[in-house]
């Protein structure tokens, strides 16, 4: 196993597949997931020729069950840390869900030459949470009860989302994969309690405004329109307008998870980003 241990002490799981001297492609998972989230893209790219890295979030996976340090701007100091012991050069940071938010503060704050292009899927920024400066957010009382579930009964709490809203398995009509259910639910089982409870604070109330306003490199904004867990009016619909060279791509009647159901559309997509 490839680990990275952090200054503060978080050793940090990593891979990296494919030649070292390719154009680097980083994948940044959602909550409470790890980097087996994005096996369908490693793959595909890694296939085109590409050097493709994921890592497990502090917290999550097989890296360190921190009980501190689980909060946006210590998620995106562990990527600078690990992007400079790979010394990543010209990479495309791509990231899903909670990972969109670490990618955005990250691009923002990278060092000049370390990345070429971004991507933001189904992805948290601008901000989730209702407030008055964001009143089509999701209300802190959904957050609330995540946390509740989560205390209460995390592989239960776990089986429901990905049972549920994460995939769209709960719209009629759709096709289940029980398979892609049980690997969500082993994904997050992996993690720290502590730390995805605490990640919940993260990912639904840290502002990305300005992270987005500061990226200038050129940004794929791709969202479902369908997506039940961040809708895409207070998210994409919103960031595309602050990115100074953002792209929107909308998904008609795609879910959250649409990297994972259809991954035969979006990898293309991907693809022709990466390449244009």
């Amino acid at each position: 196993m490839a680990i990275f241990t952090t200054k503060d002490g978080t050793q940090i799981f990593f891979k990296d597949w494919g030649p070292k001297n390719a154009q680097p492609i980083v994948f940044h998972h959602g909550w409470p997931l790890s980097a087996d989230d994005w096996d369908a893209q490693m793959l595909f790219f890694l296939g085109h020729g590409f050097r493709v890295i994921a890592h497990d979030r502090r917290g999550h996976g097989r890296s360190t069950q921190t009980d501190t340090g689980n909060d946006m701007d210590t998620y995106a100091a562990d990527v600078i840390e690990l992007t400079d012991h790979l010394d990543l050069k010209n990479a495309v940071h791509i990231g899903h869900s909670t990972g969109g938010g670490e990618v955005a503060r990250y691009v923002a704050k990278a060092k000049p030459g370390r990345v070429a292009k971004a991507v933001l899927v189904s992805a948290i920024p601008p901000i989730m949470v209702k407030s008055d400066k964001n009143p089509g957010g999701t209300p802190m009382s959904v957050f609330d009860g995540f946390r509740q579930a989560l205390a209460a009964n995390r592989a239960q709490f776990y089986l429901d989302v990905a049972s549920g809203p994460f995939y769209g398995f709960n719209r009629e009509g759709a096709k289940i994969f029980p398979g892609t259910i049980q690997n969500w639910w082993r994904q997050g089982m992996i993690g720290g309690a502590k730390a995805h409870y605490d990640c919940i604070k993260a990912f639904s109330e840290t502002d990305h405004t300005d992270d987005l306003k500061a990226i200038t490199v050129p940004t794929l904004v791709l969202h479902g329109d369908d997506d039940q867990v961040v809708p895409i009016a207070d998210a994409a619909l919103l960031s595309v307008k602050l990115l100074k060279h953002g792209t929107l791509k909308v998904y008609k009647g795609y879910p959250h998870g649409m990297l994972t159901t259809h991954a035969d559309v979006l990898n293309p997509d991907l693809l022709a980003f990466v390449k244009s």
